[in-house]
């Protein structure tokens, strides 16, 4: 499905209100800790492809048979990896675990290898170091392990949930410089909230056992910061003045995408905690000046913040993306094409985006997603500035299913192609 976006302005009296589904990162993670611990209860959770394909392999776990259980997480790379550390502690139980095609490209040996240190059992399907997976779940009783600091924060979060159900617990060195802190950090406080004791003290993490949860316990789901990214943008490429409101943020956030309130203050949107809300406010246009970032801790929001740079006019340096070469597409190399068709002068190399100022869009351009759902929402709001068609448009419900209807409810114009 290709929809072509173009922008109706709305009156000015019109206050524009969205809750925004609960956060995909949590999500996965609670439903992988309920699964482990049948007493914790989950509201607000996400509605993402993701998050039901997590959940689905997760309530869908039967008893051992003699053949092995096929789990299909198609595009869901946060399940991939969440759930191979959960089918290696599955005593007695066999899955053959697979994904997309693209899947099938993504490495998962760092995991995997570590999770063969702890004493797992598991065993490639058909390339060496990448999925399908054969894993044969059983107890675990070694308790350190090392991982590269740099890797994806989703291998780390990985180990950190199985941890407390581990005989003897873990202990978890990071060998280097650290990126993606504030998820897991997220994967630790969440442990925390349930009762595990954690410290992480310079490169190490240590875990207690702790076989089971003390007493039933009901958890609330923030809304997903990275879908609020896609509101950001549009503020930034609004009239000054515009305002929208959106549910359920708090202001000291787990997620990491939070880092928003502070980028954008930069574009000339400014966030207001207020009920358990955000109100969003375009207050001035931003400085013809580059906008210098480091968005180790927050990878996801790059390729928003790289269309609102360009919508702005705006020259930007990007840095901190090397995880993005690894996820449903080679993000980089996608933004370099797409923005540089729209008419950008883009550079990248495999950990940084340079864009320099542009005066003119190009209208009517379709914009290839790459079976994306950020590429898709992230080049949305230039419909503020000039139409524009968005190929595969479907792929958003992988994280936002209802972003297309919400964009017309402010004024955009959404047809189908």
């Amino acid at each position: 499905m290709n929809l072509k976006l173009t922008y109706n302005p709305q009156p000015a009296t019109r206050q524009l209100q969205f809750a925004i589904t609960g956060s995909k990162s949590e999500t996965n993670r609670l439903l992988l800790l309920q699964a482990l611990y049948p007493n914790l209860s989950l509201e607000n959770t996400s509605n993402s492809d993701d998050s039901e394909v997590m959940s689905k392999a997760l309530q869908n776990e039967q008893p051992s048979t003699h053949n092995p259980q096929l789990v299909d997480v198609h595009h869901a790379g946060t399940a991939m990896r969440f759930l191979t550390a959960f089918f290696a502690i599955q005593e007695g139980k066999e899955v053959v675990l697979t994904g997309s095609t693209r899947m099938k490209e993504r490495p998962i040996k760092i995991l995997v290898e570590a999770l063969q240190q702890l004493g797992a059992e598991i065993s490639y399907e058909e390339q060496a170091g990448f999925p399908p997976l054969s894993i044969k779940g059983k107890k675990l009783t070694r308790s350190k392990v090392s991982l590269p600091a740099n890797v994806s924060s989703q291998y780390i979060s990985a180990l950190l949930m199985i941890a407390p159900k581990l005989e003897n617990g873990l202990e978890l060195t990071l060998e280097g410089e650290i990126t993606s802190v504030p998820y897991i950090k997220m994967t630790l406080t969440l442990l925390n909230e349930i009762g595990v004791e954690t410290s992480f003290i310079g490169n190490t993490i240590k875990v207690n056992p702790q076989p089971a949860t003390r007493n039933p316990q009901l958890l609330t789901i923030e809304s997903d910061w990275s879908s609020a990214s896609y509101w950001y943008s549009i503020m930034a490429l609004s009239e000054i003045g515009t305002e929208i409101t959106l549910s359920s943020y708090k202001p000291n956030s787990l997620q990491g995408d939070s880092a928003l309130v502070e980028i954008y203050s930069a574009f000339g949107v400014e966030t207001i905690f207020e009920n358990n809300s955000i109100l969003l406010r375009k207050t001035h246009n931003p400085k013809l000046t580059t906008h210098n970032l480091q968005l180790n801790n927050c990878p996801d929001i790059a390729q928003t913040i790289a269309v609102t740079c360009f919508g702005l006019g705006l020259p930007c340096h990007l840095t901190g993306l090397h995880t993005l070469k690894i996820k449903e597409t080679d993000r980089l190399e996608a933004l370099k094409t797409e923005l540089t068709k729209l008419g950008a002068y883009i550079t990248v190399t495999n950990d940084s985006l340079t864009l320099e100022q542009s005066e003119n869009i190009n209208p009517n351009i379709s914009i290839k997603t790459y079976q994306d759902h950020r590429m898709a929402m992230a080049f949305a709001p230039l419909a503020l500035k000039v139409p524009i068609v968005i190929e595969e448009a479907e792929v958003v419900s992988k994280s936002y299913p209802t972003f297309w209807n919400d964009l017309k409810s402010a004024g955009f114009s959404v047809a189908e192609q």
